[in-house]
């Protein structure tokens, strides 16, 4: 397998540090190593590769952007954001994962918890010692996670959680689950342990998308709740969509890693493949494919760059973000698809990675926010007026 050397048309690289590359090709170096020689096997058997995630917790993947003093790289976002860009090169699910235990459960943790949940959660989740999911949407309520239905009762020395979550990265093997619920109506966070009585994990089978990526649904009943697992510093729905928010950023970087293997795939195959006594490359409407994919994966590069320079420097909005996620999603999708009209029904085998892809990044599109949602939430900042009912 020939090493993946990236796609950059317009010296991109030259605005990034020495650290950010080289924290970039090490991830990259991962990924061709690790991740590409196994993925489509376990794609295809549906099952999550867990012996991955040592050397990716060993790697400094995990709350990368978290202090050190609790176990974490300390990168900047823009070295996270090169981070999930590689992870989803070798597959949604795989960087799925990272994003999760990362966005939605470590910096809840570290963002909305108290020094004693800090201090005992996160070097473990860091290590991945500990595994964690997050519990917002719910079978009935996904755009509208206002509506939940999950409610948590207080008792004298305890919370009692009744309810359900849907579509759940990592729920089935997690550790821990980061559960918002309201509690006298207004949205609380609490940290449920796995083995709680009252709380089941089931996975959720029959996926197309995703199909190396554990999936589950959370299930509370009457489920007991210690006092001192409900996260201090909420603030109402607020707390969770800063979260989704984080996760939103590393979707928007994480795409660009699918897309730069569709258009490289095509690319190459497109220069082997003669027909009509030549490479297909050579034919107008290739052409025309291969440049409008290279066209946008250049695009995406730089807005989520600025995007990520803005973060650091914590001058960054939600909508912006929302701009970052809905574009690129969209344009990897719609590049997957190109780049399978060029290999024509190549494409569908799994001696490629385009198919795998492109069917990944349909519940890319959907999960963190729909492509819709994120039309509106950025339709009400240029225009002032909301659209949401």
């Amino acid at each position: 397998m020939s090493k993946f050397k990236g796609v950059d048309y317009y010296n991109f690289d030259s605005l990034l540090t020495e650290e950010e590359i080289l924290i970039r090709n090490t991830i990259r170096e991962f990924v061709d190593d690790n991740i590409l020689p196994i993925i489509e096997d376990y794609y295809m058997r549906g099952e999550f590769p867990a012996q991955l995630v040592p050397k990716m917790a060993e790697m400094g993947m995990f709350g990368a952007t978290l202090p050190a003093k609790y176990g974490c790289a300390e990168m900047n976002n823009v070295a996270y954001g090169l981070v999930m860009q590689e992870l989803e090169r070798g597959d949604s699910g795989v960087r799925s994962f990272a994003s999760v235990q990362s966005s939605l459960v470590m910096y809840p943790i570290y963002t909305f918890g108290s020094e004693a949940q800090k201090d005992y959660w996160l070097p473990k989740l860091a290590r991945a010692e500990k595994i964690g999911c997050f519990g917002l949407t719910e079978p009935d309520f996904g755009s509208n996670p206002g509506g939940m239905i999950t409610r948590a009762e207080e008792k004298s020395d305890c919370y009692v959680l009744n309810g359900a979550k849907m579509w759940i990265t990592n729920g089935t093997n997690a550790d821990v689950a980061v559960v918002w619920a309201k509690l006298n109506e207004k949205v609380h966070g609490f940290l449920v342990e796995k083995g709680t009585k009252g709380y089941s994990a089931p996975e959720m089978k029959g996926k197309h998308s995703l199909r190396a990526s554990i999936t589950s649904e959370l299930i509370f009943e009457d489920c007991e709740i210690p006092k001192e697992n409900i996260f201090p510093n909420t603030s109402g729905l607020r707390s969770p969509l800063m979260c989704l928010n984080q996760a939103r950023y590393g979707i928007a970087w994480g795409v660009i890693g699918s897309a730069m293997t569709s258009y490289d795939t095509a690319l190459n195959y497109s220069l082997s493949r003669v027909q009509f006594g030549k490479p297909i490359a050579g034919f107008q409407l290739t052409q025309e494919k291969l440049v409008h994919m290279l066209t946008e994966i250049t695009k995406m590069q730089f807005m989520t760059l600025q995007l990520g320079r803005l973060k650091d420097k914590d001058e960054s909005r939600f909508q912006q973000v929302s701009l970052a996620k809905r574009n690129n999603v969209a344009q990897a999708l719609e590049i997957g698809r190109i780049a399978r009209e060029i290999l024509g029904a190549n494409g569908i085998l799994s001696e490629y990675p385009i198919m795998r892809h492109t069917a990944n990044l349909e519940s890319v599109k959907t999960y963190e926010g729909t492509h819709e949602m994120h039309t509106l939430i950025v339709g009400e900042d240029v225009t002032g007026i909301a659209a949401f009912e």
